[in-house]
């Protein structure tokens, strides 16, 4: 399981809606949605998750 960056849901990553890489890092998401807003500005969430 992955942790959406945007909305913090649990997601498996073989049924994820939508993957970005950024930095060498693949990152799962639970709609096309919470991608769009991780693609616009990654670091915002990145630093949300720490």
């Amino acid at each position: 399981m992955a942790k959406d960056p945007v909305c913090n849901m649990d997601v498996e990553e073989s049924k994820a809606a939508a993957t970005s890489s950024y930095k060498g890092k693949s990152y799962y998401f639970c709609a096309k949605m919470c991608k769009e807003n991780f693609d616009k500005d990654p670091e915002k969430y990145l630093q949300k998750a720490k």
